[in-house]
C-alpha cells in the first residue's frame, strides 16, 4: 500500500499507515533482493528506542505528589536576588512555560526567605539562596552528591519544608548552569520543546501538572563543555537578524544572541562561539554581548581560526600580510593580549594557536620545522598573557588547540602543546573525524574534544543550504569519540542553526548523556525526537518519513548532486548512460528508484501535515515539511534537467517532458522558501533560508546554478520518465547486512544503503557474504566503504583482507587522507568505492571480508561488467 492511498483517512490511521508505507517502500525498492543469490543471517541489532526516562511530571495525582498547576491555581515560583542572574533569566521562562502548558501563569517571588503561600517552587544553587542553605543545614535537603558537582541538580519534593508552607518542589543546582538546567529540565518534562521559541513548537497543553514525591538527580553531563558554533552566517541568520529580527542594530547583537542562549540552557549546552564572517559585527565589539553571556552562563569560545576570542576579520585592522608571527610579533601580541585584558572576568575558553586571517593557512613560515616553531613561540606568548591577566598558575583559564586542516600536520610531525591544553579534534568537515586520542593523549591533563561540521563552507563542495546529516553518522561517530576519550570540549558547527536543529538536538543530547543514545540506532532517536515535539501519537510516521528523508541525502545531499567539481568542465550532457548524476555512474535506472522515492516522501509529508493539530503546522513546516519537500524539489529539478540536456537530441519527447518537470520543481522550491520568510510564523523568519547557491560569493566551494531549459523549449507534461530503452549498464548490488556469517561486525541501522552499514569492531573481524553472478563474461568486484578514519591517526590507512572463494586472500590497504582525489569522492558520495583485482565468473561465490585495523565500514559490494580489453 502507498502513502498516497492514506492520505485520505482519519489522522489516526494516516499517521500510523505511514510509517509501514515508507518501511514497506523502502525495503522494496532498497534491498532488491531478487538481484541476489543470498542466505540472509540478521545481525544482533541495536533496539530501536531509547530506555524511557522516568517521568518527572504527571497529568493525574498521585499520593504524596506535588501540585504545579492546576483547578485554576499554580504554586508560586520563588528564587533568592541574590543567586545568579542565569537563575532568575530561568525561572522567568518557567512561569512562561507554566503558562503555555496549562493557561495557568503562576506568581513569581524574588526573596530570600520564602513566602508565606502553602505551596511553592523553590529555585536555587548551593551557596547563593539562603532558604536552600537553610533547607540543607536543617537537613531537609540532601545535597552530598551535589557538593563539587560540575552543572548537576536536584529535583525533589518537600513536605512542610518552613513555617506556613504545606509542601514545596525544589530545583537546586550544584552550580549556576545546574540550577538553570534543572529548571529547563522541568519546563522540557512539562512538554515544552527546547525548540519552542526557535522553531515554534507548541507546548503540549495539559490541564494540571503534578510532580511525584521523590528526589531525582540529574548530572554531571558526559562532556565537560558543549555547544555550537554560529558560521558561515552570511545567508541565513545574518540578514534575519539585520533585517527582521533586530532592523534597529542592523547586525546579529545582544537582542540575537540572548535568543541563541535561552536555546542553549534548554539544550543543556553551555558553549558558544559567535558568528565570525565579515557581514557580522565581532561579538566583542559590543561589551553588552559578552556581559549578557556571563549572565546566561554561556562559556565564550572561538574558532580554530580566532584565536584569543579574536574576531580577525572584523577586528585586526591591519593588512593580511601584517598577521603574521614571524614579521609582525609585537603587533599580533598587543592586538590579543587586549582582549585577554577586557575579557579576563568572564568564563571563557581561550583559543590557543593561530591560523591565517580567514581560515586559511598560518603565513611566516614555509618548512614543516619552521611553522612548528613559530607556532610554538605563539602558543607560549599567549598562555604567559592568560597567566598575567587571568590566572597565574594557568588553572583558571581553560584553553583549547585545534589541529584543524594543515594544523592537524603541524601536530603529526612533531608539535607540542602543554599538558593542561584541551586538543580538541577536527572531523574532516563532512562528519569523519580525522584523528583519535592515543593512550598517551588520553592521559593528558587537559583532556580531549571533537570539532564537529553539521553545515560547511568550503572545499570540495559546500553544504550550508539544508541540514542533512544524519543522526546516524553523528550518533555512531560521536560515540566513537567518547569512548576513545575525547570528553571535555563537543563543539558542532551549526551554521545558522535552521535548519540544523534535528542534528544540534542529537549532538548536545549525547554531549549531556552519552549512554541515552549508546547503541541506539537512527529510527529511534527520531521516534523519540518527533514523540516529544509533535506527540506520541506522531512519532512514528515522522520518524520513518526523517529516517528516509536522511537516508536518500546521505547518498547524496542537495548541495552534491553535479557530477564536476567547481574549476572543472560539466559534464553536460554525459557521455554514457552511467554518467547520469554524480562522479560515481549511477545508472538511469537507480536515477529513476531515487526520485520515486522523494516521491514518497513528498507525498507523506502532506499526509501527516494534514492529520496534524493547527497549531502544529508552522513547526512541522519548519523541521519536517521544507527539508523533506526542499530535498525532493531539488533533486527533480537537477535530474530533469540533466536528463533534458542528455537526451534532447535522441529522444527530443522524453527530454522536454523532464525539462518541464525540472522547470515545475524550480517554480515549487522558490514558493516553499518564500513561504518558509514570508508567511511561516507571520513572517517571523524572514531572509532565515535562502535557496543554495544563494549568490556568487565563495562559488569556488558552490555548487553552481542549475541550468534549465527556457518555458518555450520544455514540454506540456512535467514528466521525468524513464529513457528508451531503459538500461542499468548490468550493476549488481549486495548489501553487506545480507550475510551468511557475521563474527565481529554490528550493523549501524539507517547509515547507508540498505538497512544500514557493517562496521568491525576489532581487528580480525570476519564477515562471509554470497554473491551470485549472471551468466555473462567475467564481472569486476568493488567494496562500498563509508569513508571513516581509523583510530590510528595520521588519517591512518584502512587495513582489510578479502577472499574470493578458496582464492588466497587479497589485502587491501585503503587510503583516503584529507583532500586527496579519494577522499573528495568519498565524502560527496559517501562512499568509497574499492576495486578488488579480482574478477567473477559466472556462478555462486563466497566473499569473505576480514578487518585488519579499526575504522572499517562496508556498506554494500557491487559486481559490474568487465570493461572490454583494448584492441591492438
Amino acid at each position: 500500500m502507498n502513502l498516497l492511498q492514506h492520505a485520505g483517512r482519519a489522522a489516526r490511521s494516516t499517521v500510523a499507515g505511514l510509517a509501514r508505507g515508507i518501511r514497506h517502500i523502502w525495503r522494496t525498492r532498497i534491498v532488491r533482493p531478487a538481484l541476489f543469490g543470498l542466505s540472509f543471517a540478521a545481525a544482533a541489532l541495536p533496539a530501536h528506542a531509547a530506555p524511557p526516562r522516568a517521568p518527572l511530571v504527571s497529568e493525574t495525582p498521585l499520593p504524596g505528589a506535588f501540585a504545579l498547576a492546576g483547578a485554576g491555581q499554580a504554586a508560586m515560583l520563588v528564587y533568592d536576588p541574590a543567586d545568579h542572574a542565569v537563575v532568575a533569566h530561568a525561572v522567568r521562562d518557567l512561569a512562561e512555560d507554566v503558562s503555555a502548558v496549562t493557561g495557568i501563569r503562576p506568581d513569581l517571588r524574588a526573596r530570600s526567605t520564602a513566602p508565606k503561600s502553602r505551596h511553592i517552587v523553590l529555585i536555587g544553587t548551593i551557596g547563593r539562596s539562603r532558604a536552600i542553605d537553610g533547607l540543607i543545614r536543617q537537613g531537609r535537603i540532601d545535597v552530598r552528591a551535589l557538593r563539587g558537582a560540575w552543572e548537576s541538580f536536584l529535583i525533589l519534593t518537600v513536605p512542610h519544608p518552613l513555617p506556613g508552607i504545606e509542601d514545596a518542589l525544589i530545583i537546586v543546582g550544584s552550580d549556576r548552569r545546574g540550577t538553570a538546567y534543572g529548571v529547563y529540565e522541568l519546563s522540557e518534562q512539562m512538554g515544552v520543546s527546547p525548540w519552542t521559541w526557535w522553531a515554534d513548537v507548541p507546548a503540549q497543553k495539559h490541564e494540571a501538572l503534578w510532580i511525584p514525591a521523590g528526589t531525582r538527580r540529574f548530572g554531571p553531563p558526559s562532556v565537560r563543555y558543549r555547544g555550537l558554533f554560529i558560521n558561515d552566517e552570511d545567508w541565513g541568520l545574518f540578514p534575519w537578524a539585520a533585517r527582521t529580527f533586530d532592523p534597529a542594530r542592523g547586525n546579529i547583537g545582544p537582542k540575537t544572541y540572548e535568543r541563541v542562549f535561552e536555546l542553549l540552557l534548554r539544550l543543556k549546552a553551555n558553549t558558544l562561539w559567535p558568528a565570525m564572517h565579515k557581514v557580522s559585527a565581532p561579538f566583542n565589539a559590543d561589551s553588552a554581548n559578552a556581559k549578557l553571556a556571563d549572565d546566561y552562563a554561556i562559556v565564550m569560545g572561538s574558532s580554530h581560526a580566532e584565536p584569543m576570542l579574536r574576531n580577525n576579520v572584523g577586528e585586526w585592522k591591519g593588512t593580511a600580510q601584517d598577521f603574521n608571527y614571524a614579521d609582525n610579533p609585537a603587533g599580533v601580541r598587543a592586538y590579543w593580549e587586549q582582549r585577554v585584558r577586557t575579557n579576563a572576568r568572564y568564563e571563557s575558553l581561550w583559543t590557543l594557536g593561530m591560523r591565517g586571517i580567514h581560515d586559511g593557512g598560518m603565513v611566516g613560515a614555509s618548512t614543516l620545522e619552521g611553522r612548528i616553531d613559530l607556532l610554538s613561540s605563539a602558543i607560549a606568548d599567549q598562555r604567559a598573557m592568560l597567566r598575567r591577566h587571568v590566572s597565574p598558575d594557568l588553572s583558571g583559564a581553560k584553553q583549547m588547540f585545534m589541529p584543524y586542516k594543515e594544523v592537524l600536520d603541524l601536530y603529526r610531525g612533531g608539535l607540542k602543546i602543554p599538558d593542561d591544553v584541551t586538543i580538541v579534534w577536527p572531523d574532516d568537515n563532512f562528519g569523519y573525524i580525522r584523528q583519535f586520542p592515543s593512550d598517551a593523549e588520553r592521559a593528558r591533563k587537559g583532556g580531549m574534544g571533537v570539532y564537529y561540521h553539521l553545515s560547511y563552507l568550503g572545499a570540495p563542495l559546500s553544504y550550508i543550504w539544508l541540514g542533512t546529516t544524519p543522526p546516524a553518522l553523528v550518533q555512531e561517530e560521536m560515540t566513537r569519540a567518547y569512548d576513545a576519550g575525547a570528553r571535555t570540549v563537543w563543539i558542532a558547527n551549526a551554521g545558522d542553526i535552521k535548519p540544523a536543529e534535528i542534528g544540534v538536538s542529537l549532538f548536545l543530547e549525547m554531549a549531556w548523556d552519552i549512554d541515552r543514545w549508546r547503541d541506539r540506532d537512527q529510527v529511534g532517536f527520531l521516534t523519540d525526537w518527533a514523540g516529544r515535539t509533535f506527540g506520541p501519537a506522531r512519532a512514528e510516521p515522522i520518524a520513518a518519513l526523517l529516517d528516509e528523508h536522511f537516508r536518500l541525502n546521505f547518498e547524496r545531499r542537495p548541495e552534491h548532486l553535479q557530477s564536476w567539481l567547481p574549476g572543472e568542465r560539466p559534464l553536460y550532457p554525459p557521455t554514457t548512460p552511467f554518467e547520469i548524476g554524480n562522479r560515481y555512474k549511477i545508472s538511469s535506472v537507480e536515477i529513476d528508484q531515487r526520485l520515486d522515492r522523494f516521491r514518497t516522501l513528498a507525498a507523506g509529508s502532506d499526509a501527516i501535515r494534514a492529520s496534524l493539530p493547527q497549531d502544529y503546522a508552522d513547526a512541522f513546516f519548519e523541521l519536517v515539511d521544507y527539508p523533506v519537500k526542499a530535498a525532493a524539489a531539488a533533486n527533480r529539478r537537477f535530474f530533469g534537467a540533466e536528463r533534458y540536456d542528455s537526451l534532447v537530441d535522441t529522444q527530443p519527447t522524453i527530454a522536454r517532458d523532464a525539462g518541464a518537470a525540472a522547470i515545475a520543481a524550480d517554480v515549487e522550491l522558490k514558493a516553499l522558501t518564500r513561504r518558509f520568510n514570508e508567511t511561516i510564523a507571520g513572517g517571523k523568519w524572514r531572509y532565515i533560508i535562502t535557496e543554495e547557491p544563494a549568490d556568487s560569493q565563495w562559488r569556488q566551494f558552490r555548487t553552481a546554478p542549475v541550468s534549465l531549459p527556457a518555458p518555450g523549449l520544455a514540454g506540456e507534461r512535467p514528466s521525468i520518465a524513464p529513457p528508451s530503452p531503459l538500461k542499468d549498464g548490468g550493476v549488481l548490488w549486495q548489501e553487506a547486512e545480507q550475510f551468511v556469517s557475521n563474527d565481529g561486525w554490528v550493523l549501524h541501522k539507517s547509515l547507508g544503503r540498505g538497512a544500514g552499514t557493517m562496521i568491525a569492531q576489532h581487528a580480525g573481524a570476519r564477515l562471509a557474504v554470497r554473491m551470485t553472478v549472471p551468466a555473462g563474461g567475467p564481472r569486476t568486484l568493488s567494496l562500498g566503504m563509508l569513508p571513516l578514519f581509523s583510530n590510528d591517526g595520521s588519517d591512518a590507512v584502512l587495513h582489510l583482507d578479502v577472499q574470493i572463494d578458496a582464492n588466497p586472500p587479497v589485502r587491501l590497504d585503503v587510503s583516503h587522507p584529507a583532500e586527496s582525489p579519494a577522499w573528495t569522492q568519498g565524502v560527496l558520495d559517501n562512499l568509497l568505492a574499492v576495486e578488488l583485482p579480482d574478477r567473477l565468473s559466472p556462478g555462486m561465490h563466497d566473499i569473505v571480508i576480514v578487518a585488519r585495523s579499526s575504522g572499517v565500514a562496508l556498506d554494500r559490494i557491487a559486481s559490474s561488467p568487465s570493461a572490454p580489453a583494448a584492441a591492438h
